[in-house]
């Protein structure tokens, strides 16, 4: 990727063949030897990011910001020697090479990643692991990493002082605690996943760490932590003790100034790009029916105030009126998510915008008015709020977007529990590269929607 971007740069951008890259005082640099050098920082860059490290490529957003980071890094590099040393270097050619670089790179590991995961599905490149630990703990990480599609890892078998009747559904038990060993040599497995046990005493886990050493296994730990990612963790040496220090998270300062901008940005060109689009939509919904073009309604944003949200109308007029019978109809009317399957109200042109996404552009003028934000938890209405408990009061920390994680991970076919859990996660982790990532997935759930969308 890096010598198509730098070959490409030249050749768009370089005064000739015969040009080179001078400064006082110093030697005349072809600019064929000043790219090579920049391409051999660039390499040195992303190697000293760990962005290939095995234990975190394929997996996350980590990967990607390490490689952000590394770009970012080589093109300050760039920019301060050339202007310190009082270069020649074409500014065109700076402005070109790591942009596209930047893109290169990340979409390079997208696609190998995609590939992964197909590779995986079919259940080669996984990681044959065994858990080890009390029978609960057990349990809550193997349904986590189960209902994770491309985590790597295929769950064999439990260690733990417990039988398959006391509970342990779908989880095949290898022995107990005290005989982990022989059950190790039993599975032929790549990874043990320690989850936490009172057996597990000092003693027991030194003698765990040189069985799976001297069998050459990963030994993992999995605190009981979950949707942390993996920013906000810090490991830290104390007295022989690897202490793990989790940070808070906090949308303010730097982190809010830099989300608020990238929403003026984004949605000021959406707006400007997707006008035609506006007018199209208007046109259909006027021919298809009576009724108003746009739809505005109250619902709750950051901080628990409630705000108008737009959205082009797709269903009939009266839509409002008819949801509480249909929702006590199919029995969803106590829960925060008010879902109606197959909803009737839905007109034929609203179908379609419903389907693609199209009803919620509206939704940029409130993200330009700092109502919104491009990406986050979806805002609801105050009825569905006023059923939320203190756990789920934590999505009003941000605001809400027109798309977050849930949108592009199951979209309608979610349970209420699915999408808090996977709101609270991007409230708990935000951060910018995750926003990009969320967009771009935003993209292709529209153009490619599926059946859970509707």
């Amino acid at each position: 990727m890096l010598v198509i971007t730098l070959v490409g740069g030249w050749l768009l951008v370089s005064p000739g063949i015969y040009s080179a890259v001078t400064w006082s005082g110093g030697p005349r640099l072809s600019y064929g030897a000043a790219l090579v050098i920049i391409g051999v920082i660039w390499l040195l860059g992303l190697d000293a990011t760990d962005s290939r490290d095995r234990h975190m490529v394929g997996q996350g957003i980590l990967e990607y910001r390490r490689i952000a980071d590394a770009t970012v890094a080589v093109f300050a590099i760039t920019v301060a020697l050339a202007f310190f040393l009082g270069m020649n270097l074409s500014r065109v050619l700076v402005a070109v090479i790591f942009p596209v670089g930047l893109l290169l790179l990340v979409l390079s590991r997208w696609l190998w990643r995609q590939w992964l995961r197909g590779k995986q599905r079919k259940g080669l490149y996984l990681h044959r692991a065994v858990l080890i630990g009390e029978p609960s703990k057990v349990k809550h990480v193997a349904k986590q990493i189960r209902r994770t599609s491309g985590s790597g890892y295929t769950i064999v078998g439990v260690i733990t002082n417990g039988v398959p009747s006391e509970g342990i559904p779908d989880l095949n038990v290898l022995g107990d605690i005290a005989h982990a060993e022989t059950a190790l040599d039993d599975a032929n497995i790549d990874a043990l996943i320690i989850v936490g046990s009172d057996d597990l005493d000092p003693d027991t886990m030194r003698r765990l760490g040189y069985a799976v050493s001297d069998r050459d296994i990963q030994l993992i730990m999995a605190p009981a932590l979950t949707d942390i990612a993996g920013p906000r963790l810090h490991n830290t040496p104390v007295a022989g003790l690897p202490l793990v220090h989790v940070d808070f998270p906090r949308m303010e300062g730097a982190k809010r100034f830099l989300k608020r901008t990238f929403d003026i940005v984004g949605s000021s060109l959406l707006l400007l790009l997707l006008s035609p689009a506006f007018l199209a939509t208007a046109i259909a919904i006027r021919v298809d029916g009576p009724g108003k073009i746009f739809y505005h309604q109250e619902r709750i944003g950051r901080g628990g105030r409630p705000f108008g949200m737009r959205k082009f109308r797709s269903m009939v007029a009266n839509a409002d009126d008819q949801l509480a019978s249909l929702l006590d109809l199919q029995g969803n009317s106590d829960t925060p998510l008010f879902k109606v399957n197959d909803d009737p109200r839905i007109t034929k042109v609203g179908r379609f915008l419903r389907k693609h996404s199209v009803d919620e552009l509206p939704q940029l003028i409130n993200v330009l008015r700092g109502e919104m934000s491009l990406v986050g938890p979806r805002p609801q209405r105050d009825s569905e709020v006023a059923l939320y408990d203190d756990i789920a009061y934590r999505r009003l920390l941000v605001k809400p977007g027109m798309s977050g994680l849930w949108q592009v991970s199951g979209r309608s076919s979610l349970s209420w529990e699915e999408t808090i859990r996977l709101d609270l996660y991007y409230v708990e982790n935000w951060s910018l590269t995750q926003d990009i990532i969320i967009l771009f997935r935003t993209v292709r759930a529209v153009v490619a929607p599926g059946a859970s969308a509707h």
